[in-house]
């Protein structure tokens, strides 16, 4: 979640009809817009790109406003959409949904005692000393307040916008008629996949009891990790609709860019440690590496972790097919690699050699690094733009592009948010200690 600061409270759109005809109107105001474009640049004898005309800095601007006014799933999906997917959305696109990452606009106050007097009773207020009205921050689902209860407790209390749950169904649809705008998204992204990878997870991102849940099941697995601390769900306030928490005084991870070198180090190689805990010990992963969901303890030293409403497992061979491609770049086995890469779902046996070749290519220059060992110096590599580049050069060589499941592409996320966090803290990794095989394939073992 983002803070709020100075942006300007905004009653969330409720009604079906409302929202349907808020998204129906941007989708036939940037085709609007863009026509009238081509047929300018048509006259003038030019011949434009869709990608062009859609992604005006001026629709761009239109677009980002009013998914961030609706919030919800509007929002939710606008940021999922642009989650690193390893080149198979038109650079345009994602830059713009980027932008959904840190704006959400608070709801007024009248709007919020509505929602509490239905989730607390109207008398509601009078069972705390203190309840902070402007939120501390404010995503696309719901916005945090601070309060003290009458006996005391700091509590953190996520607030959810009114109706979010109800639009899931119809924001996602008609969203979708957005996105198959021509020329926004490339042949080869199985749309439907995604929209339905989405619904699915902002249905359990809405329902706020489960996220209580999942706080402490993951909580229970670092049990043997002090270094990492969150929040525990106070049952006497937390509804579907409505979060609560103990309140956790820390400061932005971001604070410790100008650190001392080895406690950057150390945050940063906790945090990839953590992701692959996740992924092959707990078989539970956080998959929203927003930066404000990490926070720093100056005094207890301890990384603070927030957010657990996008928790989620893998089906089965995720962790085991992901093992196997690690030790095939490790091997520099191409054909290992090719495999494993089929066995994941990046890309079929009969997919085009050409688009085979291109992404092969790249997870060979990922696991340069890995082979060579040693300590890899995060914001010193070059190997981020080097993969872009590549990504472009195969986007624009009309290569046909094929998506993987949905579900890698949330493991994606979490992946390349992770590596963003530690360029940010301008860490250096030391890959010696973090990849080691047999100690993920023992993590396996014992989880089966």
């Amino acid at each position: 979640m983002s803070e709020p600061g100075d942006r300007p409270a905004r009653a969330v759109p409720q009604g079906r009809l409302s929202r349907m005809l808020r998204l129906g109107g941007l989708a036939s105001g940037i085709g609007g817009r863009a026509l009238a474009q081509g047929a300018q640049q048509l006259a003038t004898g030019r011949r434009p790109r869709a990608a062009d005309l859609l992604m005006t800095p001026a629709n761009a601007a239109r677009l980002t406003a009013q998914l961030a006014q609706m919030r919800g799933a509007a929002m939710k999906l606008g940021q999922l959409v642009s989650m690193d997917t390893g080149g198979f959305l038109p650079p345009e696109l994602t830059a713009i949904l980027s932008r959904l990452r840190a704006d959400a606009d608070p709801m007024p106050p009248k709007q919020l005692q509505r929602v509490l007097d239905a989730a607390w009773g109207p008398d509601w207020l009078r069972r705390f000393q203190r309840f902070q009205v402007r939120p501390i921050a404010a995503a696309s689902i719901g916005q945090v307040h601070r309060a003290i209860t009458r006996d005391g407790r700091d509590l953190a209390i996520k607030v959810q916008y009114p109706g979010v749950r109800a639009s899931i169904d119809s924001d996602i649809a008609n969203l979708g008629l957005l996105l198959k705008v021509p020329g926004l998204i490339p042949p080869g992204i199985d749309l439907p996949a995604l929209m339905d990878e989405a619904r699915e997870q902002l249905h359990a991102e809405a329902d706020y009891a489960r996220e209580a849940a999942q706080m402490r099941r993951y909580a229970a697995h670092l049990a043997d990790q002090p270094q990492f601390v969150l929040p525990v769900p106070d049952d006497e306030f937390t509804t579907p609709d409505v979060l609560a928490m103990d309140f956790i005084d820390s400061r932005p991870i971001e604070t410790l860019a100008d650190a001392p070198q080895a406690l950057r180090d150390r945050i940063a190689t906790d945090l990839i440690r953590l992701v692959m805990d996740e992924l092959f010990r707990f078989d539970l992963m956080q998959t929203d590496p927003n930066l404000a969901n990490y926070r720093w303890q100056p005094d207890s030293g301890r990384i603070v972790l927030l957010d657990f409403g996008a928790t989620r497992s893998f089906s089965a061979p995720v962790g085991p097919r992901f093992l196997a491609l690690l030790r095939a770049g490790l091997a520099d086995d191409p054909a290992a690699i090719r495999q494993a890469a089929i066995d994941i779902g990046y890309f079929r046996a009969e997919t085009d050699p050409a688009q085979q070749a291109f992404l092969i290519e790249m997870m060979e220059m990922a696991f340069a690094p890995l082979r060579q060992g040693g300590v890899f110096d995060v914001a010193a590599t070059d190997l981020p733009q080097r993969l872009a580049d590549r990504a472009m050069q195969m986007a624009q060589s009309g290569v046909r592009a094929e998506m993987p499941p949905p579900e890698i592409l949330f493991l994606h996320r979490k992946f390349g948010g992770l590596y963003l966090l530690a360029a940010r803290l301008r860490a250096r990794i030391d890959l010696d200690v973090l990849i080691d095989p047999a100690r993920l394939q023992a993590q396996l073992d014992q989880r089966t």
